[in-house]
């Protein structure tokens, strides 16, 4: 973050100065959240929850090193040479903040949603545009009320561009999103099942996810899946140019000729309206064309060359437990993706374990979340799935996942295993990976599948 005065953030933020500091031009050039790792000279943003307050660490945040505060109330007392700000919501002020600091800084805003896919296509994105343009991007999944306005923050003169990942799992939230960052390009992944709990149906995650265009600057350009029906209903009802991307005849970019070596990488042609040229793609899976077709035609909208566009798939590397690939001793390959899932991703992460080389292939899956009166039946969906995919063995982690044993069982897979506990999933996993095998983790952020891989890890030997 680049310095700025005390008086700028008042400003920014209408608010008013609390106790008898009074230097309004005294400069802060970092913004935190959190008390235990605080560092000197920053402003410290106290936010509220409904199981916490911030509040009750603005002593310790400020005897810490914060130069100031905002504040949502006045303190019985004030700390000699601390400033402190009130406002009307800590939340609020975040938002204000970054939207004023990114007005400094008239570079093109890339925003991305969709149900499945972002952090990929972010992560994508970002390599290719990176080959030209010194890129701010979302890290980790930092895409929510909080770590989009911290992300803005991150802003330097340097950065040409910005590519940001807008999360959801409400209505309004997209909205929220959108105000603060007012995209020059939107990017949309496809609809899927994602938070369905709060939606009761894809129609209505489209609605959400479509509030991303209420802030878009006038002209933006849509690049979404045209592979994705719902999707495909938006160009001629928006005031915005569209890019359809996919496998399907007709669109604007599409992937042909696609390849894998079922250990590492695809490739594939790319046609894009000016021309055709080969990308080698660091990841599996047939799904990964999208993110590659995404970032294919935001390099031509941003003047890449076809070649600056191959290198920069070619240096795509994946946010953690994104699928990532861990290839270990006796040929033995990891494929971690614990990091979220969903029927979408749990089925597309199936398709790479089922493609993928290795003699035994032993699928660890968990709980999906959020999938509310449906989720029996799209647990059991992907036991079905894992069937049709030819996938050998199934460990089923979690409440729900017994769906998905059930039905994997009735689907044909020879081997199938129940497990409560992922303590329970460890004995059983150490029984069964051999030589040659390949082994997906994946569910839900809150089962910590991780912790498994962690133990495969120590299971096997280093490659």
């Amino acid at each position: 973050m680049e310095p700025m005065t005390i008086g700028e953030i008042l400003e920014a933020v209408h608010g008013s100065l609390l106790g008898e500091f009074g230097d309004l031009k005294r400069t802060v050039g970092r913004v935190e959240t959190d008390s235990r790792t605080i560092h000197a000279g920053s402003l410290f943003v106290p936010l509220v929850g409904e199981r916490f307050d911030g509040h009750a660490y603005i002593n310790a945040a400020l005897e810490g090193g914060a130069a100031g505060c905002f504040t949502q109330r006045e303190r019985e007392s004030y700390l000699p040479g601390k400033f402190y700000i009130k406002v009307d919501s800590t939340h609020k002020a975040l938002r204000d903040l970054a939207k004023y600091y990114k007005a400094k800084f008239p570079i093109p805003v890339i925003a991305i949603t969709g149900s499945v896919g972002k952090t990929t296509t972010k992560d994508m994105a970002a390599a290719v545009l990176g080959e030209k343009y010194n890129v701010l991007k979302t890290e980790g999944n930092l895409n929510n009320d909080i770590g989009v306005p911290m992300t803005l923050l991150r802003l330097k003169p340097e950065h040409e561009l910005a590519v940001l990942e807008l999360g959801m799992n409400h209505a309004g939230e997209i909205d929220y999103l959108s105000a603060i960052v007012e995209p020059d390009v939107i990017l949309m992944t496809n609809i899927g099942d994602s938070h369905i709990e709060y939606f009761g149906s894809r129609e209505k995650i489209l609605e959400a996810k479509s509030e991303i265009f209420h802030h878009a600057k006038p002209g933006a350009l849509a690049i979404i899946n045209g592979d994705d029906p719902l999707l495909n209903t938006l160009p001629g009802k928006l005031p915005f140019p569209f890019v359809r991307v996919g496998a399907a005849e007709g669109l604007d970019y599409r992937a042909e000729d696609l390849s894998s070596d079922g250990k590492s990488r695809l490739t594939c042609r790319v046609t894009t309206p000016k021309g055709q040229f080969r990308v080698e793609i660091p990841a599996l899976g047939e799904h990964m064309i999208y993110p590659t077709l995404m970032a294919a035609a935001l390099g031509e909208h941003f003047g890449l060359m076809p070649e600056e566009i191959a290198s920069g798939v070619l240096h795509f590397a994946p946010t953690k437990m994104r699928m990532n690939i861990l290839n270990r001793g006796d040929d033995i390959t990891i494929l971690n993706d614990t990091y979220n899932a969903n029927p979408q991703s749990m089925r597309a992460a199936v398709e790479v374990l089922s493609n993928a080389n290795g003699a035994d292939k032993v699928a660890v899956l968990g709980d999906m979340f959020e999938l509310g009166p449906l989720a029996p039946a799209l647990h059991a969906g992907i036991g079905e799935y894992l069937g049709k995919a030819g996938i050998g063995c199934l460990v089923a982690v979690g409440e729900l996942a017994k769906h998905i044993y059930t039905a994997a069982k009735e689907a044909g897979v020879p081997q199938c295993f129940y497990c409560e506990t992922k303590e329970q999933a460890k004995p059983v996993l150490e029984g069964l990976v051999g030589p040659h095998a390949t082994i997906l983790v994946k569910a839900s952020r809150g089962m910590e599948l991780e912790e498994l891989v962690e133990y495969l890890l120590t299971i096997t030997k280093e490659a």
